[in-house]
């Protein structure tokens, strides 16, 4: 058991008068109070108690948080009224409060949090600072809490126990009462849920609401981290009936309404393992020496309609979640895998953008609508792929063409300033265990671009054939844009400081020189032991792409108009996408923006709560995988550098674990944070960002999903 897991109890005077009087000295606003009223609102009457209340505002204003208006009366030093905004959590305890609109972030000490936790919309109260100093401040009350339920490890001690949180930002644990177990045992991953925090407790006060069982079993980690993060698994029984009932035949009735494309040829290119295939392509020669390029999306919304259980539920996800060993589909299986999968030789309701392109991919005409398909092949990328390379298969003359195409469109991107992100993904072979026995790498070449560059083509003009009016300016209609602010520059500059550190160039100068000297970066470090840090570097210093009604365009695909809509099996937003298409399709009245972003912003922070988890089942393959490597070396490149030690990511399989500052036994290491390094006192020796290293596996916590490496001197 750790120290902090004891029974709750209040905190030291001192630091528990302090936060009382700031409450006392808030609630007066701009009235001066002196000591002995302090005292009187605390209910203090001794003189030592009084006493103490006149040394707890002399040290508060000594830090300038309160001031002296006239000898022996004070009031809080604040800047304005209260505001509001949202908690970031440090490892430290401390926390910044993210306010929308303002520059800096607010510092709040440990002791002045009253009990926020990470992402609690909280209301704060901004202290007067010196100059050039950050602000800081205290939280006058919590607002919301972010969430309520997290998932840990139960210990337990006698007749109580407490819930260890897995989330790092929770850095406290909660104390759980024996009659709230819940049939929960010692050791056991189980999901808890705080019922209280009284505020003179160090711990929340909850309860065990589910048992998920042994934290070292496969699907208990897989389950934990869905729930970490919020995110459901199963669907309710309501769900899957609706999902089931659906007809699966399309009437004849049906088919007459859209228009019929199942006499071209029609074809879908997807992963091997794949199970949804929600766009297809086709393609024929017109008689004006034209090619028609149909680009079909699974008409999704055609099954799941407004005010229904699936569509609350599709709502809900807003999103599929991509696991290392699973999916966890946004739509029950029954529409995922089956009516709306455009498998082939099956006739398929969808939603299609059609272009008549020329062989350099102009655009000559463009039509979208419902249509009806049969797709003539199921293509794997890797047989698309030999095709490409100049091999023989089914639909050899289609692929070639499309890819051709394809190649103009990808080339008129860059020549417009796209950015050049193509990173590897990190890919696991498993047991039929799930458990991890080999990694691969995934890399995109000319089967995936072919795909790509027409989805980013029906994207783009889906969105400019709302988005632009017909004199070329914005329609001002409402709809569902993907955004991607510019990035920060102070992000950029510090993205060209670490790439010059390891021999490459970034011109921050203007919009072009940027985007050009970045693709000149990616396209070098291809291949190179710092490609995978490179790689991430610059994806973190771009902004973050989002959804919004609001139209700024897309800065990494240099867009001016941009949108999801072909994937609306797996993403939600296409499926509003195709709501307010069809909408405008039918003559419909721009309806109010309001309810619509509302939808994005829920959209987005599902992504984002998806990609987390994403990560972090990656991180937990990577360290099951290595804990059969125990004590063996390998050769790796630092990727980070904290004043705690170095992150080293291994190349031959991008595991990253931590080299601790103490286990560089050489010298005495100190962390230069001006230069990306740690240096030893006596001499010298540096090690960088980007620098190669040797190590060996020290260490293995697959319940931390945490690794540490030992460096092999040299």
């Amino acid at each position: 058991m750790s120290g902090k897991r004891k029974i709750p109890r209040g905190k030291k005077i001192s630091e528990k008068l302090k936060h009382q009087i700031l409450s006392v000295l808030g609630e007066s606003g701009k009235n001066a109070l002196n000591y002995k009223q302090v005292s009187s609102k605390l209910n203090l009457e001794s003189a030592n108690e009084r006493q103490n209340v006149l040394q707890g505002l002399n040290s508060l204003a000594a830090e300038g948080v309160v001031i002296m208006e006239l000898p022996g009366k004070f009031r809080l030093h604040t800047l304005g009224n209260a505001l509001t905004g949202r908690v970031d959590m440090t490892s430290s305890g401390a926390a910044y409060v993210v306010v929308e609109g303002q520059e800096s972030d607010v510092f709040i000490p440990p002791k002045r949090l009253r009990h926020a936790l990470n992402g609690d919309t909280v209301s704060i109260r901004i202290y007067a600072r010196k100059k050039h100093q950050k602000p800081e401040g205290e939280v006058i009350e919590i607002l919301e809490r972010k969430r309520t339920e997290f998932v840990g490890v139960l210990e337990v001690s006698g007749h109580f126990g407490f819930l260890v949180p897995d989330n790092r930002k929770m850095l406290v644990d909660i104390y759980i009462p024996q009659e709230r177990f819940n049939g929960a045992k010692h050791g056991e991953k189980c999901i808890a849920r705080m019922t209280e925090w009284p505020e003179r407790a160090s711990s929340p006060f909850g309860e065990i609401i589910k048992v998920l069982g042994d934290p070292k079993d496969h699907n208990v980690v897989i389950h934990s981290i869905l729930a970490d993060f919020g995110l459901p698994y199963d669907f309710e029984e309501e769900v899957n009936k609706e999902a089931d009932a659906i007809p699966t035949n399309i009437s004849q009735e049906e088919i007459q309404k859209r228009r019929d494309f199942r006499s071209i040829t029609t074809l879908t290119i997807d992963p091997a393992d794949a199970k949804d295939f929600d766009d297809a392509l086709s393609i024929q020669k017109l008689e004006n020496g034209l090619w028609e390029v149909g680009v079909h999306i699974a008409d999704v919304t055609h099954y799941v309609l407004p005010n229904t259980a699936l569509e609350n539920e599709a709502f809900n996800r807003a999103t599929s979640v991509y696991l290392v060993d699973r999916v966890v589909p946004m739509l029950p299986e029954a529409l995922s895998n089956g009516l709306c999968s455009l498998r082939p030789h099956e006739d398929k309701c969808c939603f299609s953008a059609v272009f008549q392109l020329d062989e350099k991919g102009t655009i000559h005409h463009k039509w979208f609508g419902r249509t009806v398909i049969h797709s003539d092949h199921r293509f794997a990328y890797e047989e698309a792929q030999a095709i490409i390379e100049g091999g023989d298969g089914p639909l050899k003359e289609e692929i070639l063409v499309l890819d051709s195409i394809a190649k103009k469109l990808r080339e008129e991107r860059f020549t417009k300033g796209a950015l050049l992100f193509d990173k590897e993904e990190v890919k696991f072979y498993l047991d039929d265990k799930g458990s991890p026995t080999g990694i691969f790498f995934k890399l995109s070449k000319d089967a995936n671009h072919l795909i790509e560059e027409f989805m980013l083509l029906a994207n783009k003009e889906v969105a400019r054939f709302i988005g632009e009016g017909e004199d070329g300016k914005p329609s001002g209609q409402t709809f569902i844009y993907r955004v991607h602010d510019e990035p920060d520059p102070e992000k950029i500059r510090n993205l060209s400081t670490m790439a010059k550190a390891l021999g490459y160039q970034i011109k921050p100068q203007s919009r072009k020189s940027l985007t050009q000297s970045m693709n000149v970066m990616l396209h070098d470090v291809k291949g190179k032991g710092e490609a995978n840090l490179l790689e991430t570097l610059a994806i973190r210093s771009m902004s973050k792409a989002e959804y919004s009604t609001q139209n700024i365009g897309h800065y990494g695909l240099s867009f001016p108009y941009y949108s999801h809509f072909t994937s609306p099996i797996r993403r939600y937003p296409d499926m509003m996408v195709h709501r307010l298409l069809q909408h405008y399709l039918d003559k419909g009245k721009s309806p109010s923006p309001f309810e619509w972003e509302e939808k994005c912003k829920h959209s987005s922070g599902m992504e984002r709560l998806a990609a987390e988890a994403e990560r972090a089942s990656i991180k937990y393959m990577q360290v099951k995988f290595m804990e059969s490597h125990l004590n063996e070396e390998f050769d790796g490149v630092i990727s980070g550098v904290t004043e705690r030690g170095v992150y080293v990511e291994i190349i031959e399989n991008k595991c990253e674990g931590m080299i601790r500052i103490r286990d560089f036994r050489d010298d005495y290491y100190v962390y230069d944070e001006a230069n990306f390094s740690i240096v030893g006192e006596s001499r010298e020796k540096r090690y960088r960002l980007g620098d190669p290293i040797r190590i060996r596996v020290k260490r293995v916590d697959i319940e931390k999903k945490q690794m540490d490496f030992s460096p092999i001197e040299q």
